[in-house]
């Protein structure tokens, strides 16, 4: 791909200065960096004004297209008033006012909000708060964490503790508490002739003999709801997250649903775990919840949880904090963002969104190096056939030349569109992609 002199001179810079995330930094001698100028809706620009359809939403956090002009404005607004202050002993109100509107998507259930800058620090959140309800609670035993085989929850320590994502994880390992893992209930993992449901049945009885044998010294099980992102986007029926809300409540085991990916619609109704009809203890957040725009993330508790802190001692104080927790110009990007799913309706258009790519999809669906095409809300992923080592790089600059933003997992071509995608460009998203498999 031909670059100008002003680009090359950007990406070059860029390789030197900056150290990229998730990257071998080698790689970037022969794959070149895009630099991006500006993004308006689903595009972003090179220097050159070369565009890439942002199939991916900018890593999952862009809901509404960039440049969105409702929350730009919002937070034009908000800087002329308050860009951020301590909220230790401070508050304010955009934080006062999201919190309020978070829970009441819960219905009331999960009334208090704590605020972190992302979604690994969700994740910490939430196993520090488990951990230490316990320790409260008069039960220090319950120290141990469960996740799904294949979950990923993030990259900091103890995120990375209940991740099962090796490329991640194997590095880090002796710097990690151990954690157990119990089947995924990946559909495509099931036996021929087994149905999803029946398979997340059975994943569900593995984790009951785990539990019954275990519960005294288990603190919680952490679960990416109906779609674990990072493993390759394995999606699994609703009733698992029924039996499992069932298991924790039996065996006194906290269920911390990790919605950082899954929540904000992603997945077809406004937060994952709803079309399960159950209410987690604790709720993690991140990613969407500004529309993009900002680091912000948020955990959600059960006053159950929240009354176990609530104390003279402060050691039995929930000990977290972060400088920028409830920054004032991100929790007002977050309500301009659920302003916007109330005035567009929003989950019922993406109903119809989706149902038009699935329509589009077809002739991909049965390519014949296509195996496992599968939907869940927004989200549309499919593995290549002798994908071969190096797939996932090949794949990526090849995308980049038909002007789509693809970034594969493994053999694992993945669509996370931002809800405002039109119908021509999901035409081009499915065609072009349809072209590369053509090509590869």
């Amino acid at each position: 791909m031909q670059t100008s002199t002003r680009n090359t001179v950007l990406l070059t810079r860029s390789r030197t200065a900056v150290w990229h995330p998730c990257t071998q930094m080698k790689q970037h001698e022969t794959l070149p960096i895009i630099p991006v100028a500006r993004a308006q809706g689903c595009w972003l620009y090179d220097c050159d004004g070369r565009r890439y359809l942002d199939a991916v939403s900018s890593w999952w956090v862009n809901l509404f297209g960039h440049a969105e002009p409702r929350i730009n404005a919002a937070l034009v607004d908000q800087l002329q008033t308050l860009e951020h202050a301590m909220l230790a002993g401070f508050t304010h109100e955009p934080v006062v006012r999201l919190s309020e509107r978070l829970s009441a998507q819960t219905g009331g259930a999960l009334g208090h909000c704590f605020y972190g800058s992302d979604g690994a620090s969700a994740t910490e959140i939430a196993l520090k708060m488990s951990f230490h309800y316990w320790r409260n609670a008069g039960r220090p035993a319950k120290t141990e964490f469960v996740s799904l085989a294949g979950s990923y929850h993030g990259e900091t320590l103890g995120a990375l503790s209940v991740t099962d994502v090796a490329l991640f994880k194997d590095t880090y390992a002796p710097l990690l508490r151990q954690s157990v893992q119990v089947p995924s209930p990946d559909w495509r993992q099931a036996a021929p002739g087994v149905s999803p449901r029946a398979h997340a049945v059975a994943c569900a009885k593995a984790l009951e003999r785990h539990l019954e044998q275990h519960h005294a010294a288990t603190a919680a099980l952490i679960v990416e709801p109906l779609v674990q992102g990072a493993t390759g986007m394995a999606m699994y029926d609703a009733e698992y997250l029924r039996q499992a809300r069932l298991l924790c409540d039996r065996y006194e085991v906290h269920l911390v649903v990790d919605e950082i990916m899954t929540g904000f619609g992603r997945t077809g109704s406004f937060f994952a775990h709803q079309q399960a009809a159950i209410t987690p203890d604790i709720l993690c957040l991140s990613k969407g919840i500004t529309g993009g725009y900002l680091p912000l993330s948020s955990v959600l508790v059960t006053d159950r949880i929240y009354e176990a802190f609530y104390d003279d001692e402060v050691t039995r104080g929930f000990l977290h904090s972060h400088s920028y927790t409830g920054n004032a110009l991100a929790c007002r990007a977050a309500l301009a963002t659920l302003d916007i799913f109330d005035e567009d309706r929003v989950i019922e258009s993406n109903r119809g969104r989706a149902q038009r790519m699935n329509e589009l999809c077809r002739s991909l669906a049965v390519h014949p190096r296509v195996r496992d095409f599968r939907n869940c809300g927004m989200i549309w992923a499919f593995e290549v056939a002798d994908a071969g080592p190096g797939f996932g790089r090949r794949f990526f600059e090849a995308a980049l030349g038909h002007e789509l933003l693809l970034r594969p997992i493994g053999n694992t071509v993945y669509f996370m569109p931002p809800y405002v995608i039109s119908d021509d460009e999901m035409a081009l998203l499915a065609g072009r992609t349809l072209e590369l498999l053509a090509a590869a």
